[in-house]
């Protein structure tokens, strides 16, 4: 474990992490409200008990986790 101090270290400093590349130009906005909307949808459908509102939740967080940024990189 004390060997991956060094590692880790590189990542607690911003400026000394990855450097962002390529021009991924979109308002993480969208994002963050695409996945509150599904957590909270999701949320209502366990308290309701309805399987269809749970599954909406759950497509709107992996959307906006997953489906939506890669189909918006791969199109730039």
């Amino acid at each position: 474990m004390r060997g991956l101090w060094p590692v880790i270290a590189d990542f607690l400093n911003p400026n000394e992490g990855p450097k962002q590349t390529g021009d991924f130009q979109v308002d993480p906005a969208f994002f963050f409200v695409l996945f509150g909307m599904g957590f909270l949808i999701g949320v209502v459908g366990h308290i309701v008990k309805s399987r269809t509102l749970v599954a909406i939740g759950v497509t709107l967080i992996f959307a906006a986790t997953v489906f939506i940024p890669i189909a918006l990189n791969a199109t730039h």
